[in-house]
């Protein structure tokens, strides 16, 4: 499971000293990949290990910046080191059912940066089942995919319409098949949850308890 794990620390608070321990943990647990905010991709860079990607986010949480914002953010992470992108979506655009704008948006970051970073989209999903339906989440994910993205994410973590769960995730799976990843985050503390979301059909975990979530497996 440590080979599927983004070990994540967005936190606002989290200073450098946080970023710097959080890199020791993810080579301790053989995780994929760190993932931290914009301004901490240049410390994971240092003191990262050869193998241990760095995956940063962009338009991180409210996914309400300007599209010209996100791709300017997602071009500078990749600059100083981040080779994944997890960028936030409109979530009211995808309410309102501008399908268009949000394609555009999820464009604009796809062209800012190499084809070969790995883009995440985060559709916070939760939001989109409690606010819209799971037509709304599936078209989200299906604009995802037209306009270059490589995974399909559940949750910002920051969201008050909750995490990922395995309804969103099969949901998710269902609409990109074996096209996108699926990466699920946001509210996996435990070996059963990150379990769950696997056998939904998620291929990437984000987590930030990912201790916890490994010495559960027994």
């Amino acid at each position: 499971m440590a080979a599927l794990v983004d070990h994540t620390l967005l936190k606002p608070e989290a200073t450098e000293a946080d970023v710097t321990a959080l890199v020791a943990e993810a080579v301790d647990l053989g995780v994929f990949a760190v993932c931290v905010s914009p301004t901490m991709v240049s410390t994971a860079k240092s003191f990262g290990a050869s193998g241990l990607k760095i995956a940063s986010v962009v338009g991180f949480p409210s996914g309400k910046h300007l599209s010209a914002i996100k791709a300017q953010e997602a071009a500078l992470a990749v600059a100083a080191g981040a080779v994944e992108v997890d960028m936030v979506i409109d979530v009211g655009t995808a309410l309102s059912g501008a399908l268009d704008d949000l394609r555009a948006d999820i464009a604009a970051v796809r062209e800012a940066v190499d084809d070969t970073v790995v883009l995440k989209v985060i559709v916070e999903s939760a939001a989109l089942l409690s606010l819209g339906s799971e037509q709304t989440l599936i078209d989200a994910c299906t604009v995802a995919e037209d306009a270059g993205a490589d995974f399909v994410k559940t949750s910002t973590g920051f969201h008050p319409a909750g995490g990922a769960s395995v309804r969103a995730v099969e949901l998710m799976a269902a609409a990109v098949g074996h096209g996108l990843g699926v990466k699920a985050s946001g509210g996996i503390r435990t070996a059963a949850d990150a379990t769950a979301m696997l056998d939904a059909g998620a291929t990437r975990l984000g987590l930030s308890g990912t201790r916890a979530v490994l010495d559960g497996l027994g």
